[in-house]
């Protein structure tokens, strides 16, 4: 039996919108190294000289393994932000929040 296409986001839920991150230490909200497990159903099309050609991926899951601030380092400080909540912050407010200056290039 055929399965039918889904698209990734068919496939992990309704959560289409990319996580939103904060890190409380510094106030960073641009800027995080984001480690991801994903697991993968594709299509691998060989041709008959041997190359790949991979179609139709479709992400069965997908987890965050780790978020670390890249302005202060650390991950201990990083939070998750509701939807929505980061559209509200003005650039340039004493938090540093919506600044994509390095913290010693805002000063």
């Amino acid at each position: 039996m055929a399965e039918q296409a889904t698209t990734g986001a068919e496939a992990v839920g309704t959560r289409t919108e990319p996580m939103r991150y904060r890190c409380t230490t510094c106030g960073n909200l641009t800027r995080f190294d984001v480690t991801t497990t994903r697991r993968v159903r594709a299509f691998h099309h060989y041709t008959v000289g041997g190359e790949l050609s991979v179609e139709d991926p479709v992400v069965l899951s997908e987890s965050v393994d780790e978020v670390l601030c890249r302005w202060c380092g650390t991950g201990a400080g990083v939070v998750v932000l509701a939807f929505g909540e980061a559209a509200g912050d003005t650039p340039g407010v004493a938090s540093g929040g919506g600044s994509d200056a390095a913290p010693a290039e805002r000063a």
